[in-house]
């Protein structure tokens, strides 16, 4: 049970990171992006590449960090990775959904986003295969943390689960605490009236696609250190970020990083009474649930 209460918070703190940056899209530029998960997958790749050109440029950088399998080269990785996915998050609106929203309805860009993340998705596997990597073959070995009840953890979790939840932190300290923060949920609440006091609206949906690009990358990386990458992790991530999303209250942050924990939660604890080949149907569960009970989430308003 308490293993998978563990296992739980891991995988809910890694979809919350996801989550976050889908809910703000959702709540800003009012359209459900089926792409977002793609960039979970643009940020772990970007980060293979990067972690392989540190690894052979500066060789001591590719040596574990102590009980880690995780070195210098990939934390550095997973730095310009953020970039980089930030980028492209910004690309893909220009391209695509910029045009849109000024010319088609949400509906419309809906679709143009399943588009981008299939264009997104064969990409990646066109460039770096159809299999499945990791970042590192060295093996992390699990720590009994407790023997009754029993534990096991590995150091790399750990790590996952203290960086997922440190960028909650400071999301939420910039969305609290400071003037881009109050600007960017002026923004979400009334445009207009934002634009009217000032606001310039083109830079925070710039905001808004850097945030989740950020935080995008930051969460393929995390998964996948503690699984491994594909591409089509974001195919097989998709349905949880958006049940995390809907958990939480779309527009809500805090209801987003609640929501991924439920989801992981659930996705944990439903393993123990039912065969792992149905873990795929419990986002779609949960989805089927709140809509039914709550349809504007934990913390999400009537509009």
């Amino acid at each position: 049970m308490i293993q998978a209460l563990f296992d739980g918070v891991l995988v809910g703190s890694v979809l919350s990171l996801g989550a976050i940056g889908l809910t703000l899209v959702m709540h800003i530029l009012r359209f459900a992006n089926f792409s977002h998960a793609e960039l979970l997958t643009i940020g772990a790749y970007a980060a293979l590449t990067f972690d392989a050109f540190f690894s052979v440029l500066a060789p001591p950088l590719a040596t574990g960090i102590g009980p880690l399998s995780m070195t210098l080269a990939l934390i550095a990785a997973m730095v310009l990775a953020m970039g980089v996915t930030a980028l492209s998050a910004i690309v893909i609106d220009r391209l695509v959904f910029r045009r849109l929203r000024q010319q088609a309805g949400p509906l419309t860009m809906v679709f143009a986003s399943f588009g981008v993340a299939l264009i997104v998705r064969n990409l990646i596997g066109l460039g770096f295969g159809l299999h499945t990597q990791r970042y590192t073959d060295d093996i992390a070995f699990a720590v009994v943390v407790s023997t009754d009840p029993f534990l096991l953890v590995k150091p790399d979790q750990v790590v996952v689960l203290a960086l997922a939840l440190s960028a909650m932190a400071a999301l939420y300290l910039l969305l609290t605490r400071t003037t881009l923060g109050f600007a960017l949920r002026a923004v979400a609440e009334n445009p207009e009236l934002a634009q009217v006091n000032g606001v310039s609206l083109p830079a925070m949906v710039r905001l808004t696609w850097i945030i989740g690009g950020v935080l995008a990358a930051a969460a393929g990386v995390l998964f996948a250190i503690d699984s491994q990458l594909s591409p089509v992790m974001g195919r097989d991530l998709v349905l949880s970020l958006f049940a995390a999303a809907i958990v939480g209250g779309l527009g809500s942050v805090t209801g987003a990083m609640l929501g991924g924990m439920i989801v992981g939660l659930a996705s944990s604890f439903a393993l123990l009474v039912m065969p792992a080949g149905y873990k795929p149907a419990i986002p779609f569960l949960i989805i089927l649930a709140t809509l039914y009970i709550r349809p504007n989430g934990l913390f999400g308003e009537a509009r």
